[in-house]
């Protein structure tokens, strides 16, 4: 059969490089959220400007990260209901939620304080900003816990059973810690964590060997233990 005339193919074409390509902004912006928190606690504990403009620099990486993750994350949750309406139809009652709590959660938690990470810098009090800067990690973080809990439910459905090609939920519990649900929270967990540091170590040692900035890259590394 000729694919273009194939809709099943095209709509899994379709969300495949739609996910593809949406995977590859949280992954970084989930762990340089955890490292801005450090770099800006160390900036208030010891005062060293270097902490002060390192977390200056990367949390404007971090927003432009967070700004394509959106832009790529929500047709990609439209597809589930335009390329999949029957699933959507059959499992939305638990799998809908979910990614409703990932959206009025999560998301509007991070959201809401980015303002404030980004340009409270010297207008609110420093330990606003921290906290600030807390609840986006915090959010940013809780968002990857509940579309892995999506994602996991997917791999090993639980807390429930399908009834008339429905599924119904018994205990909502049990289908959030489903038996795959700790493994890939932990594993995203410590990924997003790998991926961030390496692209900050990247980047420094990029501008090293360019001979660009050198006194902010090196302060970088030897923060870093370089």
């Amino acid at each position: 059969m000729d694919i273009l005339s194939n809709t099943v193919a095209l709509s899994r074409m379709q969300f495949a490089l739609t996910a593809i390509f949406h995977m590859l902004w949280p992954v970084l912006t989930t762990g340089m959220a955890i490292y801005l928190v450090i770099v800006e606690g160390l900036w208030l504990k010891t005062r060293n400007p270097d902490y002060y403009r390192h977390a200056r620099f990367w949390s404007k990486l971090y927003v432009l990260n967070f700004g394509i993750g959106v832009a790529s994350g929500l047709p990609m949750e439209f597809q589930f209901g335009t390329n999949w309406a029957p699933f959507s139809e059959a499992v939305g009652d638990f799998f809908g939620s979910i990614l409703g709590f990932e959206g009025a959660m999560a998301f509007m938690l991070e959201a809401g304080f980015l303002g404030i990470m980004l340009f409270g810098w010297e207008r609110v009090n420093p330990a606003i900003h921290y906290l600030a800067t807390i609840m986006v990690a915090f959010g940013a973080n809780l968002s990857t816990f509940w579309i892995l809990v999506a994602n996991s439910w997917l791999q090993t459905p639980s807390g429930g059973e399908m009834v008339n090609g429905k599924f119904i939920v018994s205990d909502y519990f049990q289908a959030i810690a489903n038996p795959f649900m700790l493994k890939s929270v932990s594993h995203m967990f410590f990924a997003t964590l790998e991926t961030s540091l390496f692209v900050i170590g990247g980047i420094s040692a990029w501008y090293i060997l360019n001979n660009r900035h050198q006194a902010f890259a090196n302060s970088r590394m030897k923060c870093n233990g370089f």
